[in-house]
């Protein structure tokens, strides 16, 4: 999962940004509304967790912006009051949940990675494309109902491209997207060709489908079939 974090205060944005690397996901973080919208402006997330108190303006300017730009970002407001008008507001302008500061690292999670599914997914727990099968909390995969064993990496490409199912994804936003700030230590793209083959071989042991297609000199499409 790709997260951007916009919260001011420097010691919890750290906390937060090392506990979700530890736990495998790429984040970003910015402390202020102009550097959010900037970010926002040039990249895409999965999800954004917004502290609505910004020294620059409210947070609730992203909203907006998201809005205005018809965004799918799953949002998380977070936020030091415990204001019923406050947590209205949010919910009204599109956000998808609202937790109250000071919060324990392993909710927020909890709270994050079920707001993702259902926005990503329209699931609680398990995502079903044709013969694939992924249970979304044990991080596992199966083809035909036969378990295929996936790094990190390949997990979260086959995620990517079920969520975009059908839509042509270029090498540099797969690279971006999963890699994040990572994508500066590569020359090329060849790392990224190096996983989708091992990912297509994996699907292809247990279904005649071909579903990740190489679109020629643009990126790949997982089609619908």
């Amino acid at each position: 999962m790709k997260l951007l974090i916009i919260e001011d205060e420097a010691s919890l944005l750290e906390n937060i940004i090392n506990y979700f690397n530890g736990e495998g996901n790429i984040c970003e973080g910015c402390s202020s509304l102009y550097a959010a919208i900037n970010k926002l402006a040039n990249y895409e997330y999965d999800c954004i967790l917004l502290d609505i108190g910004l020294p620059d303006g409210e947070g609730f300017t992203i909203l907006d912006f998201l809005r205005l730009h018809m965004r799918n970002e799953a949002v998380l407001i977070l936020s030091a009051k415990n204001s019923l008008e406050d947590k209205l507001k949010g919910l009204n302008l599109g956000a998808d949940d609202y937790l109250i500061k000071p919060f324990h690292l392993a909710e927020l999670k909890a709270r994050v990675d079920a707001i993702y599914r259902r926005k990503a997914f329209n699931s609680p727990n398990k995502l079903v494309f044709k013969e694939i099968s992924i249970n979304l909390h044990g991080r596992t995969v199966e083809v035909n109902q036969n378990p295929i064993i996936l790094t990190k990496k390949e997990y979260d490409m086959l995620l990517y491209f079920i969520a975009n199912k059908g839509k042509v994804i270029s090498k540099n936003a797969i690279a971006e997207h999963l890699w994040g700030d990572e994508m500066d230590m590569h020359d090329n793209f060849d790392f990224i060709y190096t996983h989708i083959k091992n990912l297509r071989k994996k699907l292809l042991d247990h279904t005649e489908n071909e579903y990740l297609k190489s679109i020629y000199g643009i990126g790949y499409k997982f089609i619908e079939g």
